[in-house]
């Protein structure tokens, strides 16, 4: 069975959705235990950065595997 390219990119948002929740709550948790001091701004901007670059991993290793089943 395929995957349209459309429910590769919800399956995508939604993993990264998901990561991007306990990401954020890891860090901060751990940020403040390993001495790095951020604000809830600054975290929410580094988070977001590595968000990004999850999603556009994961779509486009979504569509590789999708493809490779043809």
């Amino acid at each position: 069975m395929t995957q349209s390219r459309l429910m590769s990119g919800i399956e995508a948002g939604a993993n990264v959705a998901v990561g991007w929740c306990i990401a954020l709550g890891t860090q901060l948790l751990l940020f403040p235990v390993v001495g790095l001091q951020v604000t809830v701004a600054q975290n929410l901007t580094i988070s977001g950065a590595f968000t990004a670059v999850s999603l556009a991993r994961s779509y486009v290793l979504r569509r590789v595997f999708a493809g490779s089943g043809r």
